[in-house]
């Protein structure tokens, strides 16, 4: 049996930090998005909620692999 790697847990509490960073900057922000007509809310916060995960693909491939790339 293999050593288990730093990387898994590592990589769980970066992500973990990310999406609380993620959401305290969007939530600071709905004072201004407030104020916007409602389908212009809907398309931030639509976009809010699938954009935080592009930058993952490399986090979890880094925690498998222990590269960023292929």
């Amino acid at each position: 049996m293999s050593e288990p790697s730093w990387r898994k847990p590592t990589g769980i509490f970066g992500i973990l930090a990310y999406i609380a960073i993620w959401a305290i900057v969007v939530a600071s922000l709905s004072g201004t998005v407030g104020s916007w007509p409602i389908l212009l809310q809907a398309l931030f916060y639509l976009a809010a909620g699938i954009v935080w995960i592009a930058p993952l693909k490399p986090v979890l491939k880094w925690m498998e692999t222990g590269r960023f790339t292929d």
